[in-house]
């Protein structure tokens, strides 16, 4: 054998090693991933969860105070599921600002613990927040018992244009904010609860991945951060402020205030490495490539 072909034949057998271990690290990710999943809605089937360990229905509710009166299924006619727009499949779209809300109930869909409690929320939205959106605030997603300033997490779009996008991890009111004066968005102790990005990569032409990563709560080294499209953009640490959830009245508020589409709704029992980060915006046919 020739030199040329010893050297062509050696480079082959370097190349299929390392695409064999590549693709061993791969399945490896995807199936840690699928092991951390607790809740996923592709809403290619309608609005009921192809997968949770909770309760897989989505829910209508017009208040948070009158939660004996919630429905199960979709019943806002300003949000429907449109068939094959969605980043994969169909996809939630909504289209007007209205009363009323949407959500899928967190116990057992989250890992919530109340001595140390870790986890990660993956979404994604397609979206020109600064000409899709009415006035005011809007939280594409809510995750709380009671209210976005209590024992919540959440992204929101600020109330005017430009908007900036921002994560909340606020604990307990009562133990933040005692004796409160005025409104949050002019309490300092509030705002550097808050981590965010200006000029935010959101697009009425392209899908956004958006991830909230977050570990510790409820013990004093509380940590979240937030990734667009793989991407770290902001994060807090030393989180203290303690989670205390009435758990069976806590929910995952979906499209308060929002205008845009949304898909693929995904949840985990932990916090995501940034390989894991980086395979999940990256996976080809969406979460259904874990299942």
């Amino acid at each position: 054998m020739s030199q040329h072909h010893r050297f062509y034949a050696f480079f082959t057998v370097i190349t299929i090693i390392a695409l064999s271990f590549s693709s061993c690290a791969t399945d490896t990710t995807q199936q840690d991933l699928k092991a951390a999943l607790t809740f996923y809605a592709s809403f290619d089937q309608g609005t009921d969860a192809d997968f949770a360990l909770g309760d897989k229905q989505l829910y209508t509710v017009p208040s948070r105070q009158a939660r004996d009166s919630a429905k199960a299924g979709l019943h806002k006619p300003d949000i429907k599921v449109d068939k094959g727009n969605g980043r994969f499949g169909d996809g939630l779209f909504f289209t007007e600002r209205s009363k009323g809300y949407i959500y899928y109930p967190s116990e057992k869909n989250i890992a919530y613990n109340t001595k140390d409690w870790s986890g990660a929320i993956s979404f994604w939205m397609k979206l020109d927040p600064n000409k899709d959106l009415e006035p005011g605030y809007c939280d594409p997603i809510q995750i709380t018992d009671v209210s976005y300033n209590d024992a919540s997490i959440w992204v929101d779009f600020t109330k005017e244009n430009p908007r900036d996008f921002r994560l909340g991890v606020i604990g307990d009111r009562a133990v933040w904010n005692p004796n409160p004066e005025g409104p949050d968005n002019e309490n300092p102790i509030f705002m550097e609860k808050l981590t965010g990005v200006k000029n935010p990569p959101f697009s009425s032409e392209q899908w956004t991945h958006v991830l909230i990563n977050f570990s510790n709560l409820n013990t004093p080294n509380g940590k979240a951060s937030l990734y667009l499209n793989g991407e770290h953009k902001g994060a807090r640490s030393d989180i203290a402020t303690p989670f205390t959830w009435d758990l069976p009245l806590s929910n995952i508020y979906l499209g308060l205030g929002y205008i845009g589409r949304m898909d693929e709704l995904s949840i985990y029992n932990r916090a995501l490495t940034d390989k894991e980060i980086n395979a999940l915006y990256q996976l080809e046919n969406g979460v259904h490539s874990l299942l």
